[in-house]
């Protein structure tokens, strides 16, 4: 079962994010040590649904929690999404999503014509680094499952990073890349008609260490470079300036762009 909150009025917003606000104490604070914010979903939530019916979901949590290692495809990403807006009555609705998540957005909008609009958030819709993801979560596949050092790891060193997950967690994103391994961006946006935009930091370009094959994934680059051919596409583009990934993700960042976009393509 995938649990979903709604919160507000207006048009419908799909929005797969944690809504529960976060309990406090020694979690929370390592969480915002490493940059993150716990209580990121429930922040958005309260800022979207001031002018928006919020139907908000943590797939993110579920997934995690009820692992896919062999569906964890596109098509089944985006029938779990209808399936949520069903639940929640929402025949057409518009959807905001940051990372992988935001990748996810996309391959629902190309997938249904229910979208009244797309917001993506750190993750461009050109050139978007699927190889390089693929590469990453191979990696983090292959350390999964082993054992986890009880030594804590100075927060910002994500090199020294153990990857406390299960093989069954991180099979699932294998088989997601691996499942857009072929995916041309490019040859996709002319079935994209719905509002269009994309955020992310200029400075969203992750430098993986050693034990990813030094991989880079380029986020941030890539937006920038294609800005003139995605707002020549339809796209409104916006970067936001020196930010990276965690930055760039946080409510002060996205509800003041994010918020007043949809609001002036829905309301």
């Amino acid at each position: 079962m995938i649990d979903f909150e709604v919160h507000g009025a207006g048009p419908n917003l799909l929005l797969p994010v944690n809504p529960a606000a976060p309990v406090e104490g020694p979690d929370a604070e390592q969480v915002r040590a490493w940059g993150a914010d716990p209580a990121l979903g429930h922040t958005l939530v309260e800022g979207f649904s001031q002018r928006f019916r919020v139907i908000a979901f943590d797939y993110e949590g579920f997934v995690q929690a009820n692992p896919k290692p062999d569906t964890l495809t596109p098509d089944h990403l985006v029938a779990d999404f209808l399936t949520v807006a069903d639940a929640a009555g929402a025949e057409t609705f518009a959807y905001y999503g940051y990372s992988w998540l935001g990748m996810a957005g996309l391959q629902l909008a190309i997938r249904s014509k229910r979208l009244t609009a797309l917001a993506m958030g750190g993750y461009p819709p050109l050139d978007g680094p699927y190889d390089a993801m693929l590469a990453v979560t191979e990696a983090t596949h292959a350390m999964a499952g082993g054992p986890v050092s009880d030594v804590p790891v100075k927060p910002g060193d994500w090199d020294s990073t153990e990857v406390a997950l299960s093989k069954d967690q991180t099979q699932q994103f294998v088989t997601l890349y691996q499942a857009l391994k072929d995916f041309d961006d490019h040859a996709v946006q002319a079935e994209l008609t719905m509002p269009r935009l994309c955020i992310a930091g200029s400075a969203d370009n992750i430098q993986y260490g050693e034990r990813w094959g030094n991989t880079l994934v380029s986020i941030g680059t890539p937006l920038a470079a294609n800005k003139p051919l995605l707002e020549d596409l339809g796209w409104t583009v916006q970067l936001l300036d020196g930010l990276d990934h965690m930055q760039a993700m946080q409510a002060a960042q996205i509800l003041p762009v994010v918020e007043p976009w949809l609001a002036e393509q829905l309301c």
